[in-house]
């Protein structure tokens, strides 16, 4: 399948700082993809080159094929939804959302058709008449998309579009997103430093860190196979802990053996070993692998945060709220590990 997008080697530079530092990436068609980093690490400057509002300072950008560089941003099949949602505060819903078709003299009979299949799609229907300005936070984000939408664009862009809602809001949003990428069938390209909502929403994530791709894959794979470091740290809660790869699937720490899942490593090498909280149990004495002593425990309401000082290394771990574990809480004695 030929991508939709092509990115080939893409530098960007800012007077001495280098943000992009030769990015190759493919984007293909109904793909909700997600460009997930640090502040600064180059996520939204891609974006932005993408949409055309920036220009690389070497490389090339294939859209269908075609190097789209020069293209002015209008003349893109490509539209922008950004965090401060830039509505127009003396127009209502219907005029916001219709600004776009008027401009390019649209049959209003079209645009009656076109605004109120947008409603629908993002749940505003009845919302026509209401000015912006009395609108929720998520609402007018809502009234934004529909307005990037309603030109029948095949790339949405979203520049951290959720950052100024509040936590519910962002959750409802996130579930919003994905139905109505789902629904229009378009390509949506979604910049966040979120990894929740990254995990939640994409088809596909894009890890970056000071202005290069870490690792592209699907959201269980960059969660449960990190290709290196900072992947492991970024992408949810990580123990990682210096380690011997004794051969294909068998790893080693403080003179315990544990299985995995890696292979490739050669003998006896030095790797990092990487154990997500919800891999450790409680076990009894036994069964146990490790033992150590809580520095603390945290209720999360669903969950417990627990933290062991092993002799190593110190271990964060979850454990589900369930009668029979809570009440070992009080006198961990041994942990086992999966991974």
């Amino acid at each position: 399948m030929e991508a939709l997008i092509q990115f080939t080697n893409i530098v960007k530079g800012f007077e001495d700082q280098l943000v992009l530092k030769g990015i190759n990436l493919d984007i293909f068609e109904n793909e909700f993809v997600t460009l997930l980093g640090p502040s600064g690490c180059g996520k939204t400057t891609l974006l932005r080159i993408l949409g055309g509002f920036l220009e690389q300072s070497s490389g090339e950008v294939y859209f269908e094929g075609i190097e789209i560089s020069k293209l002015a941003p209008y003349k893109r099949e490509i539209n922008t939804v950004f965090q401060r949602y830039a509505l127009f505060p003396h127009m209502d819903v219907y005029d916001n959302i219709a600004f776009g078709l008027r401009i390019k003299k649209t049959n209003e009979d079209i645009i009656k058709q076109k605004v109120e299949k947008m409603l629908n799609l993002v749940g505003l229907s009845g919302f026509e008449h209401r000015p912006v300005t009395l609108l929720s936070g998520g609402q007018q984000q809502r009234v934004a998309i529909a307005r990037a939408l309603v030109n029948e664009p095949m790339v949405l862009l979203l520049d951290e579009p959720l950052g100024a809602l509040d936590l519910k809001m962002r959750k409802e949003m996130q579930r919003e997103l994905k139905e109505i990428q789902e629904n229009v069938g378009i390509t949506f390209v979604y910049v966040t430093h979120d990894q929740e909502e990254a995990l939640t929403m994409s088809d596909k994530i894009v890890v970056m860190n000071e202005g290069e791709i870490q690792q592209i894959g699907k959201p269980m794979d960059i969660y449960n196979e990190p290709e290196n470091r900072f992947v492991a740290t970024f992408i949810g809660d990580s123990n990682i802990i210096e380690g011997t790869m004794i051969e294909d699937r068998l790893v080693e720490f403080d003179g315990v053996q544990f299985e995995c899942v890696d292979a490739g490593f050669s003998n006896n090498e030095v790797v990092d070993i990487v154990i997500r909280p919800e891999d450790i149990d409680i076990v009894d004495v036994e069964l146990g692998k490790l033992t150590g002593v809580v520095e603390s425990i945290l209720f999360k309401g669903v969950h417990y945060e627990i933290v062991v000082k092993q002799s190593i290394v110190t271990l964060s771990f979850i454990q589900r709220i369930i009668q029979k574990k809570a009440k070992k809480l009080a006198s961990i004695s041994s942990l086992k590990t999966s991974m």
